[in-house]
Formats: C-alpha cells, sequence, structure tokens
C-alpha cells in the first residue's frame, strides 16, 4: 500500500493556499482541504488545486442522518478528489449510506475514511464530555471495525491507534493518521501525537501535517523533512 504525507492547509483563503502551494515548484503534496477553507471558497478551491496537479483529501467530516449524508455525498462524488471522510460515530447505518452516495453511476468513488475519535480528545474528555467509559484504544477499534463492515476503506485515527486498527481490520484497512509533530516541535492542542518517525513505525499509512509545516519558517524544508522522516527516504 502506498504511503504519504499530507498537508493539512487550513487556511482561510483561496489566494493564500495558492500561494503557499506554489512555494514547492514542481513538488506536489498531497493537500488536505478542510472546513475552514471549503467553507470560505467553496467547490472551486478544489477544482483549482487538482488542476495544479495536488492529490485532495477532502475534509468536511459528515455527521448527519443517512439519508442528508447520502445526498451529500453524491455530491461531493462529482468533486475530483482523493479522499473524503465522515464520523464513524453517525453510525454504520450512515456510513452505508454515505459509500451508497459516493459511489458513481460507473462503480468508482474516491476513498472514504471514518474518523474514529479526534486527535485533540483524550481519555478524560471521552468519559467526562462524551460518556464513554471504555478506554480510547478500545473504542477506536470498535469505530474502525464497524466502517470496515459499513463498506469504508479505513479510519482517521491517532498514530497510536494505527497498529491496532490493521491488527482488526487487516493491513490493507488505511489507516490516515493526524496528531503529528516532529521530536522538537509544540503539541499544541493535539493530545494523542507523536513524530513522523514513530508513526511510520505504528504503521499509519497517511500522516496528516499541518502548522509543523504550514508554520515553518521553511514550509519546503519541513515538509520534506517529514517525507524523509516518515517514509524513510
Amino acid at each position: 500500500m502506498a504511503k504519504d504525507v499530507i498537508i493539512a492547509c487550513d487556511f482561510s483563503d483561496k489566494r493564500t493556499v495558492l500561494d503557499f502551494l506554489g512555494t514547492f515548484g514542481e513538488i506536489k503534496p498531497f493537500v488536505k482541504i478542510g472546513m475552514e477553507l471549503f467553507y470560505a471558497e467553496g467547490p472551486d478551491v478544489v477544482k483549482e488545486i487538482k488542476a495544479r496537479g495536488h492529490k485532495v483529501f477532502l475534509d468536511l467530516k459528515l455527521h448527519d442522518i443517512p439519508n442528508t449524508v447520502k445526498k451529500a455525498m453524491s455530491v461531493l462524488s462529482g468533486y475530483d478528489v482523493d479522499i473524503t471522510d465522515l464520523h464513524a460515530g453517525g453510525t454504520c447505518a450512515m456510513m452505508r449510506a454515505a459509500v451508497e452516495g459516493l459511489t458513481r453511476a460507473d462503480g468508482t468513488r474516491p476513498l472514504l475514511v471514518a474518523i474514529t475519535q479526534l486527535t485533540s480528545t483524550d481519555g478524560e474528555s471521552l468519559k467526562k464530555d462524551l460518556l464513554i467509559d471504555k478506554p480510547m484504544e478500545e473504542v477506536v477499534e470498535h469505530y474502525a471495525l464497524n466502517a470496515k463492515v459499513s463498506g469504508l476503506d479505513g479510519v482517521v485515527c491517532s498514530p497510536l491507534e494505527a497498529e491496532k486498527v490493521h491488527a482488526a481490520c487487516g493491513k490493507n484497512f488505511i489507516t490516515v493518521t493526524p496528531g503529528i509533530r516532529f521530536a522538537d516541535g509544540e503539541a499544541g492542542d493535539q493530545k494523542r501525537i507523536t513524530t513522523p518517525a514513530k508513526a511510520r513505525e505504528l504503521g499509519s499509512d497517511y500522516i496528516v501535517v499541518g502548522r509543523p509545516v504550514t508554520a515553518a519558517a521553511d514550509p519546503v524544508k519541513a515538509y520534506l523533512r517529514c517525507v524523509s522522516e516518515f517514509l524513510g527516504k
């Protein structure tokens, strides 16, 4: 299975993100377009970034009743994205409906992954705020199994849970892991984090890196460092 580094382009407007990506020259990193940028600019920013040769993870985290998610995914299926996502907490019925809506008439669709628990959530908030008494790893594994039986391609989880997800769901079940920080960097608002090299050891398939690259003095250098540590190149 191919592994890659995805840059979280959490910018507020199209001009800023295009200027940022322009600094990479002929390098075309895989990028994540999240809610902030998509809500500000709409589908046009997705089309523009794809036209420039980048793979796109459209990270809109859908979570609603099955019929609504199915209809929303049928719209997203018209975008030429490579990965999109939803919340596993929306139940198996919602995830099955999402797969149905995302699948085009010719049978093709982007990869679809389910968010298990956000990397800003720790065991304490899982129990106190969400009233989930099970350990984090057990919750993530259960959500991953639900996603698999619902026909999804993988999950979003922290790198710390990637190994257990693969053990439960198979090596071809994709793990997309945010919460990546360099060993000499700051954690920020993330709780369940690790380094690119450790994420590789734990079995992450894709790592999502935001501020360690986008806020770096030299983003290209930071990105290449991340690629080197994660892919061992």
